[in-house]
């Protein structure tokens, strides 16, 4: 029986195994994430975009407060009736006719030619460039804001109050898009103007008060004169000026409302990316235990969801500019953007546009600010697409993907 239960054992006993037998997996140590920027510094097409967008930035905004200058009338709006559309110095047909006339110019502002008031194509050029990216970045920044905010409460609240926020989006997003701007535009003008208007209706009341409570002073023969009650009137103008909106702060005023208009209806997309990311992170256990610690709303999204919402918001703000640039260029074409004298690319377009025709085409009117205008937000999808492929989760710890 021994034997027996030695050789056919009640329980299996485990067989000792060679460890030579047993493969050997290791897994490779996970390295600290590589910085954004130095990803960012191999995606080529995002760092050439971004040296162009360095240097248009760097040569418009730079060179504005001497194209806005000017003794009398600002340099972008000053011309020469004597160089009425001179084109640029390469165009071959013309060369002779532009270096005679050049030569009387005598200034290298004429390099791109002048348009029919005589003023250079390329100082106006330089101001509307300016222009142009102070109200694109302006209305994008406008745009994040709103719609950071209003995609973060509606994620943030959920349930009925995130149910009707977003209908409120999808609403607008069926609405016209120009139709909007124009509406949003009228209304802050009309708003401004109600303002002036109102101001000038409390002056003339004030006047008003004035003149009668002197004229009250004399008795009613000498306050029924008709010299006394002019003096009255001119001592009561002299005492409660009216000054009018002068023309750089109508301007501005103008100004305002476009980037305004803009920023107001481009922030549907900023809403609905950051309201999905908050329901995303709201869920996640790290949030569910600091609320079990005790931490409080603001904290939890200060500490605990702004921080995952920052890589979407800064990409899609990157995207946002050229998009708002683009819009600017669009309403100042049709003619409810920026205002002449003052030039943006997009009304420089439309003016050039007028001097297109089968007889005599000026066309370097058009084609240097629609050029320009083309390769700036070539160079804005390029660092908004770079910027992308570089915060992108998946993407964050090696750098994969990308045209590089």
């Amino acid at each position: 029986m021994t034997n027996s239960a030695q050789n056919h054992p009640t329980e299996q006993q485990p067989r000792a195994v060679s460890k030579a037998l047993v493969p050997s997996y290791r897994l490779a140590p996970a390295g600290p994430a590589e910085p954004w920027w130095r990803r960012m510094a191999r995606q080529r097409m995002a760092m050439l975009g971004l040296g162009f967008l360095a240097a248009v930035l760097a040569i418009c905004v730079g060179t504005l407060p001497w194209t806005l200058g000017g003794e009398g009338v600002p340099r972008y709006a000053a011309g020469d009736l004597n160089h009425v559309l001179l084109p640029p110095f390469w165009v071959v047909g013309e060369q002779s006719v532009w270096n005679e006339r050049m030569s009387r110019a005598g200034s290298p502002a004429y390099v791109l030619g002048t348009d029919r008031l005589g003023t250079s194509v390329l100082v106006r050029l330089l101001t509307g460039g300016g222009i142009s990216l102070s109200i694109g970045i302006a209305a994008a920044a406008v745009s994040v804001l709103i719609g950071t905010l209003y995609g973060a409460t509606a994620g943030w609240k959920g349930g009925k109050i995130d149910a009707v926020m977003m209908r409120i989006v999808d609403v607008l997003y069926g609405l016209p898009y120009v139709l909007i701007v124009v509406l949003l535009a009228v209304a802050v003008d009309a708003g401004f103007e109600r303002i002036v208007n109102g101001r000038v209706e409390e002056a003339e009341r004030t006047r008003a008060r004035y003149v009668e409570r002197e004229l009250a002073k004399f008795t009613p023969e000498q306050a029924a004169d008709a010299e006394l009650m002019n003096l009255m009137k001119q001592e009561a103008a002299a005492t409660y000026p009216i000054e009018p909106i002068s023309t750089p702060m109508r301007t501005s005023i103008n100004l305002v409302t476009l980037l305004v208009a803009i920023g107001g209806v481009s922030w549907l997309t900023m809403a609905r990316v950051v309201r999905g990311q908050v329901l995303s992170l709201k869920t996640r256990p790290y949030v569910d235990a600091a609320r079990a610690m005790g931490a409080g709303p603001v904290r939890l999204f200060a500490r605990h969801l702004l921080p995952g919402l920052i890589g979407p918001i800064v990409v899609y703000a990157t995207l946002t500019v050229p998009q708002a640039i683009l819009q600017e260029s669009f309403l100042s074409f049709l003619g409810i953007g920026v205002k002449s004298p003052l030039p943006s690319w997009g009304n420089m377009a439309a003016d050039g546009l007028a001097e297109l025709n089968p007889y005599r085409s000026h066309w370097w009117l058009i084609v240097s600010p629609c050029v320009l205008l083309a390769l700036t937000l070539l160079a804005m999808n390029f660092v908004g697409e770079g910027l992308r492929v570089v915060l992108t989760p998946q993407n964050s710890r090696h750098g994969r993907g990308g045209v590089e």
